[in-house]
């Protein structure tokens, strides 16, 4: 009997993990809650194409909190990237924002993620308050924007 119900909890397990998700929705639970001297949620964003010609950031509103990071993931229709608007950005967001992209392309704009589940880490730690707009450099054309409103 005991066996069985470990078989079941590890069926369980399994059932849970994936499975039936195409990546067009993002996971945009805490991965790790915020508490004493831990960083703050993790917000997932995946970059898509859907259908034959809709490319997206899924989801393309996000609300994070100061401390919060995004984790922005190549799941299809590479290659794509994250371009933050610098106009559309709040004041002093720049300087945080661009030690965070490794080598860029241009002025807050990340390199191509050209493999599968690449993915880029942007932190908000410390960042001010506001929206930040950004792009998709290859796809600006076809409307692949997005933006992130930072709270306190």
């Amino acid at each position: 009997m005991r066996t069985i119900g470990i078989l079941v909890g590890f069926a369980a397990a399994a059932g849970g993990c994936g499975g039936g998700n195409d990546g067009a929705a993002a996971d945009t639970t805490a991965v790790a809650p915020p508490s004493a001297g831990t960083a703050g949620a993790t917000h997932n964003v995946n970059m898509v194409l859907e259908g034959a010609t809709s490319y997206r950031f899924v989801p393309a509103e996000l609300t994070v909190k100061v401390g919060d990071k995004v984790v922005f993931h190549n799941v299809s229709g590479g290659p794509h990237n994250v371009a933050f608007w610098p106009d559309s950005i709040p004041a002093g967001a720049q300087a945080m924002l661009e030690p965070q992209i490794p080598n860029p392309i241009g002025p807050l704009s990340s390199e191509l993620l050209v493999d599968p589940n690449a993915t880029l880490t942007i932190s908000f730690t410390a960042a001010p308050n506001g929206e930040y707009r950004f792009t998709c450099t290859p796809h600006m054309a076809m409307a692949m924007n997005g933006k992130i409103t930072v709270v306190p």
